[in-house]
């Protein structure tokens, strides 16, 4: 796993390259062309927290409509959606859940455009699909998913801003530049050993609370999921607005909180929370570009890792980077081993 993590500022230079760049525009012209009228995205565990950063993207920077499927509902209760017109896209590291792929088969019937996002594109996710994009993540040696989470970030994130400037879906050259010193601020973040240093105080933790809003949710679920996969402490997933209509009761100093927070609209949203939750007395860690020093005042932190200020689009592919640190690290001060967590293998094959 911490090989895997290490790898990722390599990954997305790579996934940057013409020879991956170049495929994800095409991709996303002939999309471009189709011109959908809404979008759904089918995924499951890691993959669906990319899948549901695809849709805030799509319906922010598209301006069309996005979700999630529910794949049961086509593959055990034989649904059959009117999708004409319409962009379903399967996202998945292995490609080879047999009811992600079903759904893209479904959906290609109904009238759908669909594209798979993979790392396996001969897999039968991949097969299913009209077109497919190659996430380029390389091979994962660790169950617990990471670089290939991060390779569908910003694969998902391309593949959107391309649909978007039209065309031959190249990418503007501002939107280039600035994608290009990802990799860089990527090995200056894992470079900063505070997540490391952290994970003794929350060693007996008995449960714990992610939050975030907008782009920063998805991040908050894939923050609580790999701390499930790797120390198997209870973690539940809020989005900031969530968790003040009721769970908030449940904050207090012996429940820690990690949130967060960008320096754009959805972590300036945070600041309520952050209040409310300070009011509480509840033990939080901010995690983001919009983090304030930790200290003793009511609305600060007990503790903060604040992270390089880029777009709040840009920032879930640095954001996730040190709470994937937290999670290795916490696995071994409770005594698991982060690469054999009990009862998981690498493909989950669902129907």
């Amino acid at each position: 796993m911490a090989a895997d993590i290490t790898e990722q500022p390599a990954g997305y230079a790579r996934l940057l390259q013409s020879d991956h760049a170049g495929p994800i525009a095409e991709v996303a012209a002939a999309i471009a062309r189709r011109r959908p009228r809404h979008v759904v995205f089918t995924a499951r565990g890691t993959s669906d927290h990319a899948a549901l950063y695809a849709a805030y993207l799509t319906e922010i920077r598209l301006g069309l409509p996005a979700g999630l499927a529910s794949p049961s509902a086509i593959t055990l209760f034989g649904a059959r959606p009117d999708l004409r017109d319409a962009l379903v896209v399967g996202v998945s590291q292995s490609g080879g859940s047999p009811d992600l792929a079903e759904v893209l088969r479904v959906a290609r019937e109904q009238g759908a455009l669909t594209v798979a996002v993979t790392n396996t594109p001969d897999s039968a996710l991949g097969t299913a699909a009209e077109l497919t994009v190659d996430i380029a993540a390389g091979h994962e040696r660790a169950v617990a998913a990471t670089k290939t989470y991060t390779a569908q970030l910003l694969a998902l994130l391309m593949l959107v801003e391309g649909v978007r400037v039209g065309g031959d879906g190249a990418l503007p050259a501002a939107e280039r530049a600035a994608l290009d010193a990802l990799p860089g601020l990527a090995e200056r973040v894992l470079a900063d050993p505070a997540a490391t240093d952290l994970a003794p105080r929350y060693r007996f933790a008995a449960q714990l609370v992610t939050t975030g809003r907008g782009y920063a949710y998805p991040t908050a679920r894939e923050t609580a999921l790999k701390l499930m996969e790797t120390s198997y402490l209870p973690a539940l997933a809020f989005s900031g607005a969530d968790l003040l209509h009721g769970p908030l009761a449940m904050a207090d100093p012996d429940v820690p909180v990690l949130a967060v927070v960008g320096s754009g609209p959805g972590g300036a949203a945070m600041r309520d929370v952050l209040r409310r939750l300070g009011e509480r007395r509840a033990d939080v860690l901010v995690i983001g570009a919009g983090a304030a020093p930790a200290g003793a005042a009511a609305n600060r932190p007990a503790a903060a890792i604040t992270l390089p200020d880029v777009d709040e689009r840009y920032a879930p592919l640095l954001d996730i980077l040190p709470a994937q640190r937290l999670a290795l690290a916490l696995a071994v001060a409770r005594g698991e081993d982060p690469d054999a967590p009990r009862g998981l293998a690498k493909v989950t094959a669902t129907r």
